[in-house]
């Protein structure tokens, strides 16, 4: 009722999102237990203008998962979510368990991989049929003093940045990039400034955003595995 009455674009059903490294028992009640409430937000939900995404659980049990995806896909109106991963576990995993799901996503149904954020991940996302992400990461990591470059992660608060009148990235067109050096965002942080933080989320949103731009063009050149491994050795992630 709340995102009804919210109007939000996007809403998500309800879901129990279990722990990584459960037990397959937990596993399966907690996915049934998400599978009611689907049901459920189904038969609540009458808003036509609004888009609800059912949610992919099942931990890291692949009988689950293909079973979760397989309601998914026939209820799904233009598009679903991935839960679930990006939970504690190795990197590897969660790129195992994306394997598993790829080859029976619906064609025509947008896919949404909740909670993943970093360069790396979203490359790794797309490869194996990604559409959509939302993460924290490049705002958390902001008001840390971290940023994103295109030679790789800068934590701005650092004494090697107090003369560096440089600006962030030299490849990046934010308007933090354009208009302010690493020495001035360097003071902002050791000064407890907010704007500091509001200029690295500035930044890091941009970075993300180029990158999903940088990733649809290689696809567009059929280059995509090619520009992973030359993304991934310029800068380190």
């Amino acid at each position: 009722q709340i995102q009804n009455n919210l109007g939000s674009d996007i809403m998500m059903a309800f879901d129990e999102c279990s722990n990584y490294g459960v037990d397959y028992e937990y596993a399966r009640k907690a996915l049934d237990r998400t599978e009611r409430w689907l049901d459920r937000c189904i038969a609540y939900h009458k808003n036509d203008k609004q888009m609800l995404f059912p949610i992919v659980q099942g931990n890291f049990y692949a009988d689950l998962r293909l079973k979760a995806l397989e309601k998914v896909a026939k209820v799904a109106d233009v598009g679903f979510s991935i839960g679930g991963l990006s939970v504690g576990e190795p990197k590897e995993k969660m790129y195992e368990m994306l394997d598993v799901l790829a080859p029976h996503y619906p064609e025509n149904k947008a896919r949404y991989l909740m909670g993943v954020g970093s360069p790396d991940c979203l490359i790794e996302g797309v490869i194996r049929g990604i559409d959509m992400f939302d993460c924290v990461l490049p705002t958390r990591i902001a008001r840390n003093g971290t940023a994103f470059t295109s030679t790789g992660k800068i934590v701005v608060k650092n004494g090697a940045y107090k003369e560096d009148f440089t600006t962030l990235d030299a490849e990046c067109d934010c308007y933090c990039c354009k208009n302010f050096t690493k020495a001035y965002l360097r003071h902002l942080f050791n000064v407890d400034e907010i704007l500091g933080a509001q200029l690295l989320s500035i930044h890091n949103l941009r970075y993300l955003t180029h990158l999903m731009e940088q990733i649809k063009e290689a696809i567009k050149e059929n280059r995509l595995l090619e520009f992973r491994d030359e993304y991934l050795a310029k800068t380190g992630y």
